[in-house]
């Protein structure tokens, strides 16, 4: 499978999508800091040190990362989370 990051007008989020689904139906959801969700894989990438929230719709994730990181370093490391959940 393959993982796309996509660029966003926001220069602080990146938009991960996959050729599988990722969530069912119509809700999307997002984690902010402090939060849990019932899916793991936003649960895991909260816990990527630099991720700032993310939010999640049936294909795709965009990743906020921190002020004070970079995306050359936080990117693989995301990718990771996408790979260990066999996306």
């Amino acid at each position: 499978m393959s993982v796309r990051a996509e660029a966003t007008p926001n220069p602080n989020a990146l938009k991960f999508t996959t050729d599988s689904l990722i969530f069912e139906g119509t809700n999307s959801i997002s984690v902010m800091p402090g939060e849990e969700s019932e899916h793991d894989i936003m649960n895991d990438l909260m816990n990527v040190d630099g991720v700032a929230n993310v939010f999640g719709y049936q294909n795709f994730i965009t990743v906020n990362k921190e002020f004070d990181v970079e995306w050359d370093e936080l990117t693989p490391k995301v990718k990771e989370v996408f790979e260990k959940h066999g996306l």
